[in-house]
Order: C-alpha cells, then structure tokens, then sequence
C-alpha cells in the first residue's frame, strides 16, 4: 500500500474502501471482506447510515487480532442537517460512538451548506481535543475553500472530489494544493458512466499490463497523487480493485489518460442544494 502526508503529517493510505450507498444491514459484511483482502482506509458518511455498520466491522476484525486499530485510516462526514458548532459537536460524538473507534482519522464536512463555519468550530475543537486526527472537507470547490482555509485556525487538510479520468480538476487541485490540502477521489469509476469500463484508451493500456480497465483508471489517479476511495459490494473486486500497486504507467500513457478529461461533474451541481438533496433522495438517503 502506498500512502500520502497529509499536513499535518498524518499517513492517509493512497486507495481506501468507500461505503456510499451500501446498506446499513449490507456494511458490516462489506468492510469486514474489505479488511480481510487487505484494505486499510474506510469511508463512510452520517449521511449514508451505515457508521453502525463500519464500526461493528472494525471492532470485531481488532478483537479478533485480524487487524490492528492503528493500522486503520477511518473517515466519516458531519451532514449538512447537522451544520452548525452545538449540532456537529453533537454528533461527531455520536459518530465516535457508532463507530467504535475512540477517534476518527479524518473528519469531513460534507458539503458547503448552512453553517459549516460552526460545524468547522466543532471539527477543530475534536482535533484539538484528540477525537480526530485530520480534519477536512469534501465538495467544496475552489471559492469556498479558500474562504474557510484563510479564516480557519486549522486548515483543512483534505478536500474530497467527484474526480475521475473525466474529471480531473486539473485547475482545483493547483488551487487547493496551495493551501497544504490534498484532493480524494470519490467515484473515481464515474459510477460507470461515459463507457468508462470500455474505454478504448484504459482498454489498450490495460491489455498492455494484464489489467482492467478500472485497475488502469485507479492507477492513474493514484499515479497523479490522488487519493482514491471506490467502492464494491463483491470480494472479489474489492481484491481487484486494490491490485494496482504493481505496475507504473509511463509518460505517454499518463498523457493519453490525462486528455480524456472533459472537467465537468457527472452527477451534481454542487452550488445547488437543492439537487444535492434531490440526489441523495434518489438512492434512499435521507
């Protein structure tokens, strides 16, 4: 495995298990086979209601000596509905319980809406205090981090992005970059959108190393520095899915990937709030 220094000098491995849009009854199964094949950073949500889920996964794989707590990277969100310093101090607590950790790696706002400058408050405080060990943001482009980094005692460290082969934020990462913080990759498969698993560039570059398609587009991601978070519900591929520490794409290959990006989002406008509700109502979340 490799990994990425955040600023403050904590070690966030470069591929993690995602946990959006898996079920509450369904999680516990998927980090458990997750750890078992080798993972070591786990992403989840308030707002995908699986905590419970990670956190029963991780105390039963510690117990059983599978694992070491310390060798874990755990990331989880604070939701908008719970923005604000008195809501978010609440339940980062109540995500410490669920979770089963007694501290978070890396504490996330989740989107750039209602008070998040409270709920940043609360996020420093649990730094400060021991509960969480990194603290960032996730959806946050350009004008508004610069906002809360240049009035923030803490800046974030980490900014979590759709990013994929076909939206690269080449532009947003210089940006964010130059305030110490490091871009993360949510859907780095572009949920399979835009053919990207028949992609005839990843086709031919994976043909060239024995690997899939998705293994060249997670490479390519990992290869720029971007941390990367995708996400299955089989063994199998999750066991896929982390095999791309073996092979290293050279220069041409880079360029080729690098010219598939069309910068712009696949699934939300992320200065709309309302199409960020509408789009977490669409997969059950409330």
């Amino acid at each position: 495995m490799e990994y990425v220094t955040l600023s403050n000098g904590a070690a966030m491995p470069m591929l993690g298990y995602g946990c959006f849009l898996i079920s509450p009854e369904e999680c516990e199964r998927c980090v458990t086979d997750a750890i078992e094949v080798g993972y070591r950073a786990i992403d989840t949500a308030q707002a995908y209601y699986n905590e419970e889920g990670v956190g029963n996964a991780v105390s039963k794989a510690v117990a059983a000596g599978k694992v070491k707590r310390e060798e874990l990277f755990i990331t989880t969100k604070v939701w908008i509905m719970n923005a604000g310093y008195e809501k978010a101090k609440a339940s980062i607590d109540e995500s410490l319980r669920k979770l089963q950790a007694g501290y978070i790696d890396l504490l996330l706002v989740h989107q750039a809406f209602n008070d998040y400058y409270g709920t940043w408050r609360a996020m420093e405080e649990a730094y400060r205090d021991g509960k969480v060990k990194a603290i960032g943001v996730s959806n946050f482009y350009p004008d508004r981090f610069m906002d809360l980094a240049l009035f923030s005692e803490v800046r974030p460290m980490v900014n979590q992005l759709e990013t994929h082969v076909f939206q690269q934020h080449k532009n947003d990462r210089r940006f964010i970059e130059k305030y110490g913080a490091k871009v993360e990759a949510w859907a780095p498969f572009a949920r399979g959108e835009k053919g990207i698993f028949i992609n005839p560039v990843l086709t031919s570059i994976g043909q060239k190393y024995g690997k899939t398609t998705g293994q060249v587009a997670l490479r390519f991601l990992v290869q720029s520095g971007i941390p990367v978070i995708p996400k299955s519900a089989h063994k199998e591929r999750m066991a896929e899915n982390l095999d791309i520490f073996d092979f290293q794409l050279n220069a041409e290959e880079m360029g080729q990937i690098e010219a598939l990006d069309q910068g712009v989002n696949l699934f939300m406008n992320h200065e709309d709030a309302a199409q960020i509700e509408d789009f977490f109502a669409r997969f059950g979340v409330k």
